[in-house]
């Protein structure tokens, strides 16, 4: 399973680099603190495939990167090469990049 670093994604963000941000965790996660991804929590990516990019890299990112790191795994099995986890999750970025988002 690929993954990449808060630190690799930031720098993507900051060289405007092509790729796709998916938020696996659940809405009242996502309401609490966010980073700017499309949500869509783990139990619905199998009906939302049509919303996951194909010709981009594809970085997806829960609390802590386990839920992420399964669904990366997920859409592996099925083909899909241009997934990344983001090692750490939304948890590595508050630690790593923002501190002034909250934990909950």
């Amino acid at each position: 399973m690929k993954e990449i670093s808060v630190s690799e994604l930031k720098q993507w963000r900051e060289e405007n680099k092509a790729h796709q941000l998916i938020d696996v965790r659940e809405e009242y996660e996502n309401e609490s603190v966010n980073i700017g991804g499309l949500l869509i929590p783990m139990g619905e990516i199998p009906n939302r495939l049509d919303e996951i990019s194909t010709d981009i890299p594809v970085v997806f990112h829960c609390k802590s990167g386990g839920r992420s790191g399964n669904v990366t795994k997920y859409m592996m099995q099925r083909g899909y090469e241009n997934v990344i986890n983001l090692k750490g999750g939304i948890y590595a970025w508050i630690d790593e990049i923002d501190p002034s988002l909250s934990k909950y």
